[in-house]
């Protein structure tokens, strides 16, 4: 179904995958080997809820529309169109500014309970700062958006932050570089507080931080677009080896700041749960030595421990602490308490697993940086073995059992909290062609594989509640641009910008099927 489009069209491409599918079901085309049959959502419980996950600056476009102010996202893709793999940028994206309604219709459609998206800073504060002004037009809109969601009968995932700093406070004072970001994060997410809560039960401060801190401020391929000298990337300012230490630090700060304004002044009434989004890979070892176990060790650490310790125990890792050393920020006993227990629930986005060595070389003490830190060797091979089916995404490998270690392990060392699967999912490159497009076997094999391992970590004690596929729509995927698709529904960008469901949207529709 074209919300936008041909109906003959829409109606044939929608006829076919339906009868596609049921023949993949009756042929049983998609191994069943951790549960039985029937497989769809009546193996989890009532409240257990399945959705997809947006973003504002990868699907919203109206860039610099109706008040909103510019983001260091659109200043980095106007200024270095050539990190991104086809020079594009977000200035339209999908428009789901001005088509959420139809959007919307078409998740309602396809079975989802529940639809995240997140807010943008600059559409409501263009300036950054509450004392620079309100835009209502950009509250208007939210209202709007959330109002659709909840008359469709679809619970609200609000994301306050997905990396969109308003460049006004990069440009002040180097945005989430400087601990003074909390105070105005406090002043907007208060404004989304008070204008959405009444909807909005389920609040996420941040998303995936490692990846804004890593990618922003150690290899400067995402905005802000900073990294040392040495990596060659192009990047105007920048110190690979403290800075992501900095921005991650100051980013839990605004997260714990965030979370007890909420719990203290709008939960009482608005009984809703707030959040933080974090991911990682799973890691295995490359061998049993014991070497590469305490490898693969530190590189969970190093990705998920570095924000998910201070989050339960209000500190660093002690890994990270050796091998950092100075360059790791310290907490303070009132912000050690303030991070502590910060969140009612754990937002966890998962893609893929890698191997994990222990480097033997020794480091560059000249060229140091986060990557290096944790002197891991990153694979995703082990003699001759992929760690897991190939994708079109060459770092991205079907990897099922990882998602399924990954939540025992956190189960495990951070006393078992409350878990959302916010994101997970796999992408497929240069395919233009709308029938080519939706005929998304693998993803369909991929999202069964997945909810089974999720399944059955969930009977094995995980306190899991929910899971959110990536994405809703195929969109703009920074420094990959529109090159790469991980929608369930395909956008058909030569086109109009049509909308049309895949296989994989369709199938989750079948899933979903009480």
């Amino acid at each position: 179904m074209a919300f936008q489009g041909s109906f003959l069209l829409s109606l044939f491409l929608l006829l076919a995958n339906i009868l596609v599918l049921i023949e993949l079901s009756l042929a049983g085309n998609v191994p069943s080997h951790e549960i039985s049959l029937p497989f769809n959502r009546t193996i989890f419980p009532s409240e257990f809820i399945f959705g997809a996950s947006s973003s504002t600056y990868q699907y919203e476009g109206a860039w610099n529309e109706d008040g909103k102010g510019p983001s260091i996202c659109d200043t980095f893709t106007h200024t270095h169109p050539e990190k991104i793999l086809d020079h594009s940028n977000g200035d339209v994206a999908l428009d789901f500014y001005h088509r959420y309604k139809d959007d919307l219709k078409l998740a309602k459609f396809e079975g989802l309970d529940a639809f995240r998206f997140s807010i943008s800073w600059t559409r409501i504060l263009p300036h950054g700062k509450l004392s620079k002004g309100i835009n209502q037009a950009g509250i208007d809109h939210y209202n709007s958006l959330i109002n659709e969601i909840v008359a469709l009968g679809i619970k609200p995932l609000a994301t306050l932050f997905h990396w969109d700093v308003p460049q006004a406070l990069e440009d002040d004072y180097l945005g989430f570089l400087s601990p003074k970001i909390v105070e105005d994060f406090l002043d907007f997410v208060e404004i989304c507080f008070k204008n959405f809560g009444d909807r909005v039960k389920l609040w996420s401060t941040v998303n995936e931080p490692w990846i804004f801190s890593v990618n922003g401020y150690d290899s400067g391929t995402l905005a802000p677009g900073r990294c040392s000298v040495w990596r060659n990337n192009n990047c105007s300012a920048g110190n690979s080896a403290t800075e992501p230490y900095i921005v991650s630090h100051n980013i839990l700060l605004a997260h714990a700041a965030a979370a007890k304004l909420y719990r203290q002044k709008y939960k009482p009434t608005q009984k809703g749960e707030i959040g933080i989004i974090l991911v990682s890979h799973w890691f295995e070892p490359f061998s049993n030595k014991p070497e590469d176990i305490r490898a693969s060790r530190r590189a969970l650490d190093f990705m998920l421990g570095w924000l998910l310790h201070p989050l339960t125990y209000g500190d660093y890792p002690i890994t990270m602490k050796g091998l950092v050393g100075k360059r790791l920020p310290k907490f303070t006993p009132n912000e050690s308490e303030l991070v502590k227990g910060s969140f009612d629930f754990l937002g966890m986005n998962y893609y893929t697993s890698n191997f994990a060595a222990h480097t033997s070389s020794p480091l560059n003490t000249a060229n140091v940086s986060f990557t290096t830190d944790n002197q891991v060797n990153q694979t995703t091979s082990r003699n001759g073995q992929l760690v897991g089916d190939p994708t079109g995404v060459s770092i991205f490998f079907v990897a099922p059992r990882g998602l399924y270690k990954l939540l025992l392990y956190i189960k495990k060392h951070y006393k078992n909290p409350k878990i959302y699967i916010t994101e997970c999912g796999m992408g497929e490159s240069n395919i233009t062609k709308v029938e080519e497009g939706v005929n998304d076997i693998q993803r369909v094999d991929f999202y069964k594989r997945h909810i089974k391992a999720l399944y059955r970590a969930f009977k094995e004690g995980v306190n899991v509640h929910g899971f959110f596929a990536w994405s809703f729509f195929d969109n703009f995927e920074w420094g990959s641009g529109y090159t790469q698709r991980f929608g369930i529904n395909f956008i058909d960008y030569k086109n109009n910008l049509k909308r049309y469901p895949k296989r994989s949207a369709l199938w989750m529709k079948r899933f979903l099927l009480k």
